[in-house]
């Protein structure tokens, strides 16, 4: 999707199943605090583009990245809601916490979606630099957060 426009905002909206009665969790990681926003920003503008009540949009903030896991299981677990999406940014930086972060994360947002058979998605930005963040952030790459949106919607189509 990305790589072919170089603009994770531009996506196909084929095959959009009817949200407007679902219920979906945003969970936003604190650490990088400006990134996180701007994408949490782009997801609900998508879920709202996607006639999604605002009402039916629960928001969770979490320290940092690595507790998104938790939030996620916490959010996944309810009854009432029908898709979960996590925001986070961990920057390369100079040392390997990143490695060690972003596995854990990844592997424990499909952990927790298999777990509770529910989209979990990973909005979560993985970059070398602070720059290459907010090129993701709503600059020249788009908002990974409108694409993290419209994949849960997507797959509560399955």
């Amino acid at each position: 999707m990305s790589s072919a426009h170089k603009n994770l905002s531009i996506f196909s909206s084929e095959n959009v199943p009817d949200v407007s009665h679902r219920r979906f969790a945003i969970i936003v990681a604190e650490w990088n605090e400006e990134i996180t926003e701007a994408l949490a920003k782009g997801a609900v503008k998508t879920l709202l583009q996607y006639k999604v009540e605002e009402e039916n949009i629960v928001r969770v903030n979490v320290p940092g990245s690595y507790e998104l896991t938790f939030a996620a299981q916490k959010m996944a677990q309810r009854t009432d809601i029908d898709a979960v999406i996590c925001i986070g940014c961990v920057i390369q930086g100079e040392t390997k916490h990143n490695d060690y972060i972003n596995h854990a994360v990844a592997q424990g947002l499909t952990t927790v979606s298999l777990k509770y058979d529910k989209p979990v998605i990973f909005g979560v930005l993985t970059p070398n630099t602070e720059q290459q963040a907010l090129d993701r952030a709503g600059g020249i790459h788009g908002n990974k957060g409108d694409e993290a949106a419209i994949t849960a919607v997507k797959m509560l189509g399955f």
